[in-house]
This record gives structure tokens, C-alpha cells and sequence, in this order.
């Protein structure tokens, strides 16, 4: 059995060929994909957050109202860039929407990715303390959010409070009990996903990661998924961890599959460099008739070794199309790879 959820990034344009042509298309669309897929029986309901794009932003208004208008699904980033957060105040933010939701938040952050700004957390507020670099500050400001989390007290109260306030020490309010084992760190490389599993964060590996073999990506990223597991047997973590991988991943059942993906030209890894100095892998996508699909997928080692499947939706298709994706894999393939 096997988690199957979706993941969107929610790009809009004003393009007479796109079906989300505003922020407000993208926004409320994603609230109608997720009812949808919760309807179908889709487990999880994902989404990408990109600052200065026109692309989904903000998440927690969106986790919120998603959450509001469901009642199973769980509910996800993946990933938030960690460089812009304050961990203070996305603890409050976490915690509203977590408890809106009933407990079903599943929140992956990272570093983050390639920008559309050079430096953009600057123009947050954050910059990296002496001797950090930008990544160093996204990971000191998540294990803030993680010690935050836990919901022990650490700041002195007033001795003349507005109002009274509970004995001891103040926590961030309000709390939500258990979210703090449902923070996922999106891993790129092999040393950063051990870190994630040493301070007991489930791992997210996108279709995208350092390229330190030069072994084909799904070969590459199960042996990270590997690596994850065997550090967090190794920190002595008592539950057990959770694992996502992202797919582009389409069954060719009706015309429209066909004319979106039949001819496309993705069947292979590709390799290229998202910075000067890293060298990344591609990961295939799939689009495919659904017998042939099942025989591809069964071979991807990394889909095999993740407990949780977020296939990546083209959301400027429209909501109807995508609810026919998710379909269609949740029908015509997950069944014959026994993940239903």
C-alpha cells in the first residue's frame, strides 16, 4: 500500500491557453483540486511555494482554507523555502492551520530552490549571520521551528500581563500536538537528507537532486532514501519515519492524454547545473498507456522504497483535467503495482 497524493505548483499567466490565468484562479483552484482528489480517495493534497512567481506563495491561507473544506486528505508543502521564514511566527501559522484542519497538516521545507530574485530573502528581512551562508540559515531557522514545535515554554512572561497568563514559562500559541513529527525536509543530496533523519524530520525527494554518482536518477535517489533510513535507525528515532517521492506521471486513457503527453519527449533522465557549482539530475517523467505505465513504474527503485507517491500536476490545464489525472492513476495503475 502506497500514499497517493498530489502536487501542484500552481503557475497562473494570463494566457488565453491557460486555464489559471490569475493568482485567484490559481488560489481557489487548488482548493477545488484537493475536494476533488479527496473524493476520489487521493491521499494527500501538496503544494510548491515560490516567492516573486506566479506561482503559489503564501501557503498557510491556502493549508487553512483547504483544510476547512476537507476532512481527510492530508495537506502539504513541498517545499517552503526556509530562508523566508520567520519560525516564530510560521509556528502560530502552522499551528492555526493544523488545528483547522484536525490534525492533518504534513509541512515539507528546505533551502529552497533557484530563485526569480537574486537573493530574495534579503527583501524578508533575513540575512546569514557572519560566516553562514544562505543554506546554513534556512537549516539554523528550521531547527529553531523544530525546538519551537515541541510546545515547551521559553519565554519569560510580564509580571503585569494584559491578561493572566498559565504558571511558567510561554509557549507559541497555538500549539498543535503532533505536528512537530509532521515536518518533512526536502533533501537535494545524500548528506542533507542523513541531517534531516538525525533531527527526526520525515524526507521529501522531489524529481530533482544532486547528481553524486552518475547513476540514473531513480537508482541515485532510492539510495538516498537508504541513506535517510539507516541514520535515522542510527539517531534512535522510536517511530517510524516517512518517506515522499515526486513524479510527473500520466496515463494516456482518452484523446486529451494523448494530445497533452502522448508525444512528449521526457522518457529520459536529464542532467544540468542549477547553480555554478551543482551539477543535478532530472528525473524522467511518464506518460504511457496504463499496462505499459505499470511496467515502467515497477522498475523505479525510489518509488519502490517511499511509502508516499505526489504526482506533479499541470494545474494550467484546469481543475477537471487534473481530477482526471489523479484519476486515472488511482484507477488504471495503482491497483496492478499493489498500491491499492
Amino acid at each position: 500500500m502506497k500514499k497517493i497524493g498530489f502536487l501542484s505548483f500552481g503557475h497562473w499567466t494570463p494566457s488565453p491557453q491557460s486555464q489559471t490565468r490569475s493568482a485567484a484562479d490559481a488560489l481557489l483552484q487548488s482548493i477545488d483540486l484537493a475536494v476533488a482528489a479527496e473524493e476520489l480517495g487521493a491521499d494527500g493534497a501538496y503544494f510548491r511555494i515560490h516567492h516573486f512567481a506566479r506561482q503559489l506563495a503564501s501557503p498557510f491561507p491556502l493549508l487553512a482554507a483547504v483544510g476547512a473544506k476537507t476532512s481527510r486528505i492530508e495537506i502539504g508543502t513541498a517545499v517552503i523555502d526556509m530562508r523566508y521564514e520567520n519560525p516564530h511566527y510560521m509556528a502560530e501559522d502552522a499551528g492555526a492551520a493544523d488545528i483547522i484542519a484536525g490534525g492533518r497538516l504534513q509541512l515539507g521545507i528546505s533551502r529552497g530552490s533557484p530563485e526569480q530574485v537574486i537573493d530574495g530573502w534579503r527583501h524578508f528581512g533575513y540575512r546569514p549571520s557572519e560566516g553562514e551562508s544562505d543554506s546554513d540559515m534556512a537549516r539554523r531557522h528550521a531547527e529553531v521551528l523544530l525546538d519551537v514545535l515541541r510546545g515547551e515554554g521559553f519565554a519569560e512572561p510580564n509580571p503585569r500581563p494584559m491578561f493572566p497568563n498559565p504558571p511558567g514559562l510561554l509557549r507559541i500559541e497555538p500549539h498543535s500536538d503532533g505536528l512537530r513529527e509532521r515536518i518533512w525536509w526536502g533533501a537535494g543530496s545524500n548528506a542533507t537528507a542523513v541531517w534531516a533523519a538525525k533531527l527526526g524530520m520525515n524526507l521529501q525527494s522531489s524529481t530533482l537532486k544532486d547528481d553524486e554518482s552518475g547513476l540514473p536518477f531513480h537508482v541515485q535517489q532510492a539510495d538516498q532514501i537508504r541513506a535517510y533510513r539507516e541514520a535515522w535507525k542510527a539517531a534512535g528515532h522510536t517511530r517510524s519515519p516517512r518517506v515522499s517521492v515526486s513524479r510527473s506521471i500520466f496515463a494516456l486513457v482518452d484523446e486529451r492524454d494523448h494530445t497533452y503527453f502522448g508525444r512528449a519527449n521526457q522518457h529520459e533522465d536529464k542532467i544540468g547545473f542549477i547553480d555554478d557549482k551543482t551539477r543535478a539530475i532530472f528525473g524522467r517523467s511518464y506518460a504511457a498507456e496504463p499496462d505499459v505505465l505499470v511496467e515502467q513504474l515497477a522498475k523505479d527503485e525510489a518509488i519502490a522504497e517511499a511509502d508516499t507517491l505526489l504526482l506533479t500536476v499541470p494545474n494550467q490545464l484546469g481543475v477537471d483535467y487534473n481530477t482526471h489525472v489523479i484519476e486515472a492513476i488511482l484507477r488504471h495503475v495503482a491497483p496492478a503495482l499493489g498500491w491499492r
